[in-house]
């Protein structure tokens, strides 16, 4: 309950904050800053931690499995970078990168890792653009979403960078247990 309720609490501050000094208060400014380093930092350590697995995906052992009926390496690398574009959408940002992965049975798709991870950069890229370009106060405000429902668009942004760690350790066990 604490912990819902110190929660509940930073985020009622950082709204009073936004809202009622940011145009009287050089305080606002700061705290502007401040949110876009920490946004930023997170998102490095995003990136840091999934280059470990990133990093040795390749044409080689992108057909790896951990069985018969997972996914493959290159299908769950490609579908990493296809979702952090088409999340973009959520917050606005328009995307030519069709959906081959969510939702689908993987036949080859992520065979091709080079466009792979060209989706990747270019979704990190989309994030980091995001929070150069965004103004503080537009991180509370509301996105509804298929998936979650209504979620203010930091929680989304949070979701997108666990969705690639948790899909990062995915690919990470493969390539040490998976075979073709």
């Amino acid at each position: 309950m604490a912990a819902t309720q110190s929660a509940t609490t930073s985020s009622i501050s950082l709204r009073s904050i936004n809202r009622n000094t940011r145009a009287q208060n050089p305080l606002s400014d700061r705290v502007e800053l401040m949110q876009k380093e920490i946004l930023f930092d997170v998102l490095k350590q995003n990136q840091f931690t999934c280059h470990f697995c990133f990093d040795r995906v390749s044409e080689e052992n992108a057909s790896l499995r951990l069985n018969d009926k997972a996914a493959s390496i290159g299908f769950i690398f490609r579908h990493i970078g296809e979702t952090m574009n088409l999340f973009g959408q959520f917050f606005g940002i328009p995307t030519d990168v069709k959906n081959t992965t969510m939702g689908q049975t993987d036949n080859g798709q992520g065979l091709d890792v080079d466009t792979s991870r060209q989706l990747i950069s270019r979704g990190y890229n989309m994030l980091k653009e995001l929070i150069e370009n965004g103004a503080a106060e537009d991180w509370l405000k509301p996105v509804d979403t298929p998936f979650f429902g209504t979620v203010t668009r930091v929680r989304l942004f949070a979701h997108v960078l666990f969705h690639n760690s948790n899909h990062a350790g995915q690919i990470s066990l493969t390539l040490a247990r998976g075979s073709k």
